[in-house]
């Protein structure tokens, strides 16, 4: 059953006569983010972003497809020149049982262009791949998935959450998200329906409450759950342990109830690579040894996915997709949205944005006589936007009925704590101060994804280097200094004059 429609409009985007077989091509306009020949000064050509995109300049809304026929269904976030200028579709609004929003116009429309590059899994010597340029195809019902159904995304207003959302958005799936917006702003979401030029459907709802997510599911008719909905503080787990298996645990438990009782038996659910405790080897692959886990936050994806492979085990028209994360950053390439950490951070990218902004004296690096190309512990980071794709796949892996399987999302590639910070240094211009720390007990000297497993069975590829992952970081930071809570700044300009 669908609900009424009672979308508010938040962003009003110009609409018009569309190309033939193109009505659900989404073409994000930079919004003067990138700032493409802004100035011809040499000073503001180094502050400037757009020069930064060497391999691409889109949005990872858009997908192009590789003329190559083993590559025909692999989805590729960076998309190909194209001569046409498509507009976007009518947008509704983020249709929210606790709040509601003005109007804002917004015209949109753009063009980019780029070469696409991947990742392999494992690659050490040539780990980007170019593939050939293709033109760009229009992905009605690309996912073949019943419009009539929806996805749940709990946790959807989230930092991954609602770079996945905005994903769906773009591959034409119809969603419904809740959050209790606990660690997560609603904001994100008008900027995601600003990108995506559609409406989302919201509501404020808390996992832990049975009750709110059965009403939920009286709504609609669900086919398929994307779980992100958990507390996720290593350190904070530690203090809280109780506080983090009551929402991780019980929450879970209780959408699992829900599901099983309205007959929704389809769940990609958001792990981690914590699950490997100190892996014995790297690259890591699935097959590897589970736990021990050491802190509240990794035993808690590890118990879930516990559950979830007896539930599959129990009964045969369960099917789940366990995605274990390496190391998500980045932000989306027009600078709407990020992450945005409440704070003192606890992930090294965020940490260096605040030493750049001033608002943390230096870096403490924890360990410089790893076996390591610097000393310094290496690890595995993937670009938030390639991990929403990952998501996108792992629902139409769900269409084929596997049971129960677990895919790693990494890129395989390994970073240095010292390249990180000279990425950054690289990108922003700016000098980075870090102090030298003793290891910290319990960390490992290398920690990478084997992700061959998600790039056979998936046809799933991460796109973003390093530097892409710093520069959409770092342009996400300047637009948003205090990340959702004041308006996005619209130009360099801006952003330095706010900084002072």
């Amino acid at each position: 059953m669908s609900p009424a429609n009672t979308s508010s409009h938040l962003y009003e985007i110009d609409s018009g006569q569309k190309p033939n077989n193109m009505s659900t091509e989404i073409i994000v306009e930079q919004l003067k983010v990138l700032d493409v020949g802004s100035s011809s000064s040499p000073t503001a050509k180094r502050r400037s972003f757009s020069h930064h995109r060497r391999k691409s300049s889109a949005s990872s809304t858009h997908f192009g497809l590789s003329s190559s026929p083993h590559h025909s269904f692999m989805p590729s976030s960076r998309p190909i020149a194209q001569d046409n200028q498509f507009l976007f579709p009518p947008p509704g609004g983020v249709n929210s049982i606790e709040c509601e929003a003005e109007n804002t116009a917004h015209p949109a429309k753009s063009v980019a262009s780029a070469r696409h590059h991947r990742h392999t899994s494992i690659d050490r010597a040539s780990h980007i791949k170019t593939l050939p340029d293709s033109n760009t195809r229009s992905y009605t019902n690309y996912y073949d998935v019943n419009r009539n159904k929806y996805v749940l995304v709990t946790g959807g207003a989230g930092y991954i959450g609602s770079h996945t959302v905005l994903e769906l958005l773009s591959c034409n799936y119809e969603i419904v998200i809740i959050d209790n917006l606990c660690n997560s702003n609603l904001e994100a979401l008008r900027r995601v329906e600003k990108l995506a030029g559609r409406s989302i459907n919201f509501h404020k709802c808390d996992i832990t409450s049975e009750q709110e997510i059965d009403a939920v599911f009286e709504k609609y008719t669900f086919w398929a759950v994307i779980h992100f909905a958990a507390l996720k503080a290593v350190g904070e787990s530690t203090r809280l342990p109780i506080k983090y298996y009551h929402n991780n645990l019980t929450g879970s438990l209780n959408l699992l109830r829900v599901m099983e009782k309205h007959g929704v038996k389809n769940m990609v659910f958001s792990s981690s690579a914590t699950v490997y405790g100190e892996p014995e080897t790297t690259p890591v692959r699935e097959s590897a040894r589970l736990g021990p886990v050491t802190n509240p936050y990794g035993k808690t994806k590890l118990f879930i996915e516990e559950v979830l492979r007896d539930q599959c085990e129990a009964d045969s028209d369960w099917n789940v997709c366990l995605l274990r994360y390496f190391n998500p950053v980045g932000a989306h390439i027009s600078g709407l949205i990020g992450e945005h950490p409440q704070g003192v951070p606890n992930n090294l990218l965020p940490y260096v944005n605040k030493v750049i902004q001033g608002h943390l004296p230096y870096l403490q690096v924890f360990g410089s006589d790893y076996d390591t190309i610097d000393g310094t512990g290496v690890r595995d980071y993937i670009h938030v936007c390639d991990l929403a794709t990952g998501h996108v796949a792992a629902l139409k892996k769900l269409e084929k009925k596997p049971r129960c399987v677990a895919y790693n999302l990494g890129t395989g590639v390994g970073y240095s704590v010292l390249q990180i910070i000279k990425s950054m240094e690289r990108v922003t211009g700016a000098h980075i101060p870090y102090k030298i720390a003793d290891r910290r007990p319990g960390d490992v000297a290398t920690c990478t994804a084997d992700a061959t497993l998600a790039n056979r069975e998936l046809e799933w590829y991460p796109t973003r280097t390093m530097d892409d992952m710093c520069e959409d970081m770092w342009r996400w930071t300047r637009r948003n200094p205090n990340g959702y809570d004041s308006p996005m700044l619209e130009s360099d300009e801006e952003s330095d004059e706010a900084q002072k």
